[in-house]
């Protein structure tokens, strides 16, 4: 196992202990953990190939959905107010 697939699954681990933590206490390592993610993904497509990164970045996608959602619509309104 790589070293990548290695710190991948520590993410992971880390992600499920955020998710155990109370709300007002999810910010700082949500935060960190999304910060992560683009380097960690690079470290995968540089040692496994695409495929495995996208895998990741689903599985990524799917535990900060929601967000990501309020990201989005955060930056929808911001977009929306600054064309009009």
């Amino acid at each position: 196992m790589s070293a990548s697939l290695i710190a991948t699954c520590l993410w992971v681990l880390g992600c499920t202990l955020t998710a155990f933590l109370p709300m007002k206490r999810q910010y700082i390592p949500g935060l960190t953990l999304l910060i992560i993610l683009p380097f960690m993904l690079a470290a995968l497509a540089y040692q496994h190939g695409i495929w495995v990164p996208l895998a990741v970045l689903a599985a990524a996608i799917s535990l900060f959905r929601r967000p990501l959602i309020h990201l989005f619509q955060w930056l929808y309104t911001r977009l929306k107010g600054a064309s009009s």
